[in-house]
């Protein structure tokens, strides 16, 4: 079996082909373009076939390259399979995961997911796989990952962070919060220009919240945003800074709902299409190095 490529190799293939670009295989792989890039013609020389055809544009597959991605597809799949195997002959199903995310996920979307995980756990006859959780802002929890202190992270910032696999699990949307006697509160929608010039409370720098926020403001408006009256390090910290008249803040409807329909926080809509911004999970390595458990985490979360 001297002409097997190597798994690497075939997941590359696979991305190209679906993506139709080299770049967008890179960044889902978790590789440089100049690593996919050299992978590829590697492949390609090693199979003595010419698998892609390379335009400006980005790559189309030949005729031997769609036949041969379909193969990788099988070969991949088996990987799985057999990774599977090993992990359930060494009991690993029940093996601690250790799960970085920011604060917006680790509040109100990573226990859903968590919960789903167990009871499918369950179901399966499996014991429960023990979840340890480490909270911190988007761009710290891609330094955990990178580093292997986590094994799988969730950020919510819209500057991913290179040189990780990742894939957006669901959408997050933004509003604007103000005390209720606050003079925006009785108004029933506000232009983002108003929001962007005046001073937010916000969180502190690396927070996929207010990161999201500036990158709305200079796409849709081509300016930053007015700098903030108070910088946080907490979303509980803001919302209470909010309630205490000290100004506005920009945060995921997620956060805000309990204290809305407690009348601590009164909501105003921002005219126009709304601010969103992704759920983002991250690992090392391509797909197959993520763990069994880890990928039915995921599994769970885009549910």
């Amino acid at each position: 079996m001297k002409d097997v490529p190597e798994i690497g190799a075939l997941e590359l293939l696979v991305a190209a082909v679906r993506h139709g670009s080299i770049s967008a295989a890179a960044r889902e792989c978790g590789v440089t373009q100049q690593t996919a890039s050299s992978r590829l013609r590697g492949l390609e020389q090693r199979l003595r076939l010419e698998l892609l055809l390379r335009t400006p544009r980005g790559v189309t597959p030949t005729a031997a390259g769609e036949t041969a991605a379909a193969w990788a597809e099988d070969v991949l799949a088996a990987g799985e399979r057999f990774s599977l195997g090993v992990e359930t002959l060494r009991g690993e199903r029940s093996r601690a995961l250790t799960v970085a995310a920011s604060q917006t996920v680790a509040a109100h979307m990573l226990p859903r997911w968590l919960v789903a995980l167990r009871e499918r756990h369950v179901r399966s006859g499996h014991a429960p796989t023990q979840v340890r959780m480490l909270n911190a802002n988007s761009s710290e929890v891609g330094e955990l990952v990178r580093s292997g202190d986590a094994d799988l992270g969730f950020i919510e910032s819209t500057t991913l962070p290179e040189g990780l696999s990742r894939t957006t699990v669901c959408l997050d949307e933004l509003a604007v919060v103000v005390a209720p006697q606050h003079a925006w509160a009785t108004r029933t929608e506000i232009e983002m220009a108003d929001a962007a010039d005046t001073a937010l409370v916000v969180r502190e720098r690396g927070s996929g919240t207010r990161q999201a926020w500036e990158d709305a403001v200079l796409a849709r408006l081509d300016c930053s945003p007015t700098e903030p009256v108070a910088e946080l390090s907490t979303s509980a910290a803001v919302r209470s800074a909010v309630g205490e008249g000290v100004g506005p803040a920009v945060l995921s409807r997620l956060a805000i709902a309990d204290d809305v329909r407690l009348g601590r926080l009164v909501e105003v809509a921002l005219r126009g299409d709304p601010v969103q911004r992704p759920i983002t999970a991250l690992w090392r390595g391509g797909r197959a190095d993520l763990s069994q458990v880890g990928r039915e985490l995921l599994e769970e979360a885009v549910r």
